[in-house]
């Protein structure tokens, strides 16, 4: 496994995950990867970065509704549903991306991905609701009422995904050490703390 620093990031809608993970990222001068785990694993499926985007971080339960294996032995990755074999995929991205260096990593279970990585930073970003509605009704143009609805549905969706996969409870203490709250301490002290963090594991 790894021996290079990765952060991994776990966010809340709204919280401002991502902008933490790109400042830090800007800052450090290392590869960050969000949105682009999408259309690197539409390429190796060969489908479109749409339908591709339409599967992100989103869960079906196929051992009881999609798919029934009657074989003892594993099933073929190309017999499993279209959202389970773009899990797969992304994450065999995620293994590789952390083997070839430092890297910040937004989403995707990847704290569980790379748990035997003794360097890999499991960060969780949460926010209060209200300042979630602002900042998701600002980006979005829409109504806090909407915005709301909006983080509610995203939420329940990555909340599914990840717990689907490792068996762990998504935002917990257990599966990320360090919690960040970014309408208590800010975004630009989180990256901080964070590029703080990166250094003493780096000894720089």
């Amino acid at each position: 496994m790894s021996n290079h620093v990765v952060i991994s990031i776990g966010r809340q809608f709204g919280s401002g995950g991502h902008e933490v993970g790109k400042r830090l990222a800007s800052r450090l001068g290392i590869p960050f990867y969000d949105k682009n785990l999408v259309s690197m694993a539409a390429e190796q499926l060969e489908i479109s970065n749409i339908t591709a985007a339409t599967l992100d971080e989103k869960a079906l339960d196929y051992f009881l509704s999609t798919y029934e294996n009657t074989d003892e032995k594993e099933p073929d990755e190309s017999s499993l549903p279209l959202s389970e074999q773009m899990y797969l995929t992304q994450s065999k991205i995620i293994k590789n991306l952390a083997e070839k260096g430092p890297c910040v990593i937004v989403g995707r279970c990847t704290d569980y991905l790379l748990r035997d990585c003794k360097n890999c930073v499991a960060v969780f970003i949460y926010g209060n609701e209200e300042d979630k509605v602002s900042r998701i009704a600002d980006m979005y143009g829409i109504s806090e009422k909407k915005a709301r609805d909006k983080i509610k549905k995203v939420d329940a969706e990555r909340k599914y995904y990840y717990e689907n996969h490792t068996g762990k409870v998504w935002g917990s203490i257990e599966t990320h050490p360090m919690l960040f709250n970014t309408s208590l301490i800010g975004i630009e002290d989180v990256v901080a703390v964070l590029e703080s963090v990166y250094k003493i594991k780096t000894n720089k």
